[in-house]
């Protein structure tokens, strides 16, 4: 007996001593094990915990076969037996320690195993989401008559709510009592987490009001997570009501606490309010509250940012800056997002550049903003740039680097820029995905490359790629958008047969099985008959989109407004109202909400007849159903109601928009301006234009319309001054009839005044139509001003000898058989020479010189 414990602890000092080289320490043990006339029990925990961590399933299987087959004449190996089971669930192998305890226990009749082991297996089970696992673990505990203690049935509401069987999850937290075991505050707060993160705060609020019945005080977790909660779904108010009453339980908000109501804030864009919370977590320490940590600052940045709030933005940028660690990744990543969303790239660079000098490695994220704000702006080659400097810096593209840059070629009709790419991808061992190859697809069908994207799409087919119904939707509006609308609905009608098999040419060679799956994957759904009726509606075939949409429902395909849409605005197109407000009333009646899109398309049909009093009904309707109008809406029926004489009740409209918070453009001014103008109102179109320029800004589209308006009403004081005034700003004045205001000064003997509006063209370094000066200088010549009349002419020459005279302004197309102003001088005989002098030397300027012979 001695000499077998000598024997035994020689061994466990032999394995101890060769754990680097475990295979020797196995077959050590192995050959001890089966030759010594009893098991080295003490030496068994030592090969368990080196078999374990030199990950040697094989052996481990067979020691505990071997020890198995030993418990009939070794009964005090059973032990082992479970702790061998116990270390493997502890080191994260649970599948292989449950299919050993399940052995065991079918083996050996009467064993039981303690609580800790059960406990241990089910909390394996749990994060391994294995409910099969977990349903016969419980019930073997149960039959075995090991009780279950709260640990236990914690474990247990942890994994259904996991697995997002939450109400189960609180059955079980019911039958707890029933067991005589008393939930804590760790039952409840599990399952709070557990409706919380389904969404479904209210039943997490009553957990909460039932802790009370238990005796159990809520934590701060629990109240934590329900504010969270409660601020995710835009509940700010109950938020902050729960934090009342967090205080009334003795508890301190903490940081998260603070950081859940700063978000949900800031999600609701109340930034001002967030920003007062900020304030008083960094400064008012009597009250006691918690500093602000990183990912506070983090919330408050992304929320300025979202916002469009960048001067706020930059300020809590610097501010970060100057407290140490503050600025990390995730913050610079943020800040990228916002700076580069804004196009503003060049600062976007500079943040990059900052990242490296404090040390702090941009990660794929952080490049893939870049790129795709690059791509977004044309910018491909230093998109490439980019991904070069990725590949000096060992970050590794991913799919989505590539799918941006795919997009950011197609887009431009740089085909074999992106085929190249697409190589490089493959050689790059990142593999194009499906969603990567349908943004490819989509784009060349969107630049009207339809043989590219038909090879594409053989190309996808024989690389194995999953084709579904996404597939097949970006491929029948291609050929929709590409004028092949009998192609796209012969497609779609296949996929109910054939499914990717439909669009043609790819699958001929298809089992009929192959087949069968192909149509369960690519079926057509709401977006293919969307696409499809749309068409028809646009090409103006509403019959063959009536039939498209009784298929549809007969196929439990239920319409949305959308769809809807598509029959509205084609009706309207048509000018067949009443057949737009039936499918409007259908809508009602199928319990689809109706949109802005919708009385729009209804107000552009009401518009086109000019049916006053039907619009003014759809705008009521509108505000009743609390559908507010956008500009394009505004605009509609400012033009509408201009167009029949109603001018005023078009400028109330005007009002309404700026009231409502809809920015007007410079076509809601124009109309209104033209509109005030045909009427006489010329004040009331002076005050219309002032505002706009507040609104707009000095646009020109704005100066020309009022410009012409006058002159056209003959304001011809007020038209100069604007012209001026056009002038000084440096504004394009090619839709100004200056020539016009020219003429008619010097038929109002305001010679001086036209000379002098040309003058300022010229020293503002306008190009300008020659025919504009013959006004001019007719009424010098008329009024002895033969001095001045030269000058001008002179100075014609010297602009001519410049190239600075077109026969238009800047870049204003010529119209079709229009008369220039070189044609228009050269048929003049007025005895001034002017035509043969300029004639002259616009010939010897543009006519090569012969070279001497």
């Amino acid at each position: 007996m001695q000499q077998t414990k000598h024997h035994h602890h020689l061994l466990t000092k032999t394995l101890l001593k060769n754990t680097t080289n475990p295979n020797l320490a196995w077959q050590l043990f192995h050959h001890s094990l089966t030759t010594a006339p009893s098991p080295p029990f003490h030496s068994i925990p030592t090969i368990t915990r080196i078999l374990i961590t030199s990950h040697m399933l094989p052996q481990i299987e067979t020691l505990h076969l071997r020890l198995l087959a030993l418990t009939d004449t070794h009964p005090p190996i059973i032990p082992h037996l479970y702790h061998l089971v116990h270390s493997l669930a502890k080191s994260k192998l649970i599948k292989l320690a449950y299919n050993q305890f399940r052995s065991i226990r079918a083996a050996i009749k009467g064993s039981k195993p303690d609580m800790y082991l059960y406990n241990v297996l089910l909390e394996g089970s749990v994060r391994e989401g294995d409910q099969g696992m977990v349903s016969w673990l419980y019930s073997d505990m149960v039959g075995a008559g090991v009780s279950p203690e709260t640990y236990t049935y914690n474990v247990l509401i942890r994994g259904l709510c996991a697995s997002g069987r939450v109400e189960d999850a609180r059955k079980v937290l019911d039958k707890m009592s029933e067991r005589r075991c008393r939930p804590n505050e760790f039952s409840f707060g599990i399952l709070v987490k557990g409706y919380c993160r389904v969404g479904l705060a209210e039943k997490g609020l009553e957990v909460l009001g039932r802790m009370r019945e238990f005796g159990v005080r809520p934590n701060e977790v629990v109240y934590n997570t329900l504010v969270s909660r409660l601020c995710k779904d835009g509940r700010v108010g109950e938020a902050e009501r729960l934090v009342e009453r967090m205080r009334e339980d003795g508890l301190a908000p903490n940081v998260v606490t603070f950081n859940a109501r700063i978000a949900g804030l800031c999600s609701e864009g109340k930034m001002m309010e967030a920003e007062r919370i900020f304030r008083d977590m960094n400064m008012d320490r009597e009250m006691g509250l918690p500093r602000p940590n990183g990912v506070t600052y983090n919330i408050l940045l992304q929320g300025f940012c979202k916002l469009g709030m960048l001067d706020e933005a930059c300020s809590l940028v610097e501010t970060m800056k100057g407290k140490e660690g503050l600025m990390n990744l995730e913050s610079y990543n943020i800040w990228l997002t916002s700076l580069v969303g804004k196009g503003m790239l060049a600062e976007g660079h500079e943040v990059l550049r900052e990242m490296a000098d404090k040390g702090i490695e941009p990660d794929i994220y952080s490049y893939n903003i870049i790129i795709n704000g690059l791509c977004k702006n044309a910018m491909l080659s230093d998109a490439r740039d980019v991904l070069r400097l990725m590949d000096n810096r060992g970050v590794r593209p991913d799919t989505i680097t590539y799918s941006t840059l795919l997009h950011g070629y197609c887009s431009r009709g740089k085909v074999a820029e992106a085929n190249c790419l697409l190589g490089k991808m493959i050689n790059g061992s990142c593999f194009p995905n499906s969603y990567t190859c349908n943004i490819l697809l989509d784009s060349l069908f969107k630049g009207g490359k339809t043989q590219e994207a038909e090879k594409l799409l053989q190309e996808m087919k024989e690389r194995g790629y999953e084709m579904d119904t996404v597939t097949s939707n970006i491929v029948i509006d291609g050929l929709c958008q590409n004028g092949q609308l009998d192609e796209a609905i012969e497609v779609a009608d296949g996929m109910w047969s054939h499914g990717m098999a439909a669009l043609g040419g790819l699958d001929k060679t298809a089992s009929p099985a192959e087949d069968k799956e192909n149509a369960k994957r690519s079926l057509p759904d709401l977006v293919t008959y969307s696409i499809i009726v749309k068409a028809l509606c646009k090409a103006g075939k509403l019959e063959e989109a009536k039939q498209k949409f009784a298929e549809m429902l007969g196929k439990n395909i239920y319409p949305d407004s959308v769809i809807y849409n598509a029959f509205i605005h084609g009706y309207s197109k048509l000018g067949k109202v009443s057949s737009a407000f039936r499918v409007l009333k259908d809508m009602e009646k199928r319990g689809c909400e109706k949109t802005l899109l919708n009385y729009n398309a209804i107000i552009m049909g009401l518009a086109s007849k000019s049916q006053i009093f039907e619009i003014n009904g759809i705008l009521e309707e509108m505000r009743g159903q609390g559908v507010f109008p956008n500009v394009y809406t505004y605009n509609k029926l400012i033009k509408c109601f201009c167009e029949a004489g109603e001018a005023n009740h078009a400028l109330s409209l005007l009002d309404e928009m700026i009231e409502n918070g809809t920015s007007p453009n410079t076509n809601t001014f124009e109309m209104l301006i033209r509109a005030f103008c045909g009427e006489g109102e010329f004040r009331v179109a002076q005050e219309v234009f002032v505002k706009a320029q507040a609104v707009c800004g000095h646009k020109e589209a704005i100066y020309s319309v009022m410009f012409n308006e006058l002159l056209q009403g003959g304001e011809l004081i007020a038209a100069e001054e604007l012209f001026r005034e056009a002038l000084e700003k440096s504004l394009y004045i090619g839709n100004f009839n200056y020539k016009d205001l020219i003429d008619g000064l010097c038929k109002d003997e305001k010679a001086d005044e036209a000379r002098d509006a040309l003058k300022k063209l010229i020293s503002k370094g306008y190009s300008f139509d020659p025919a504009a000066l013959l006004p001019v200088i007719d009424s010098l010549d008329k009024t002895g001003s033969k001095k001045e009349a030269d000058e001008l002419d002179e100075k014609i020459s010297e602009m001519l000898l410049e190239d600075k005279i077109t026969n238009s302004i800047c870049w204003n197309k010529r119209a079709k058989g229009a008369e220039t102003g070189w044609e228009n001088l050269l048929r003049r005989d007025d005895g001034s020479m002017l035509a043969l002098q300029t004639l002259r030397q616009h010939i010897s300027f543009d006519t090569p010189k012969k070279e001497n012979q």
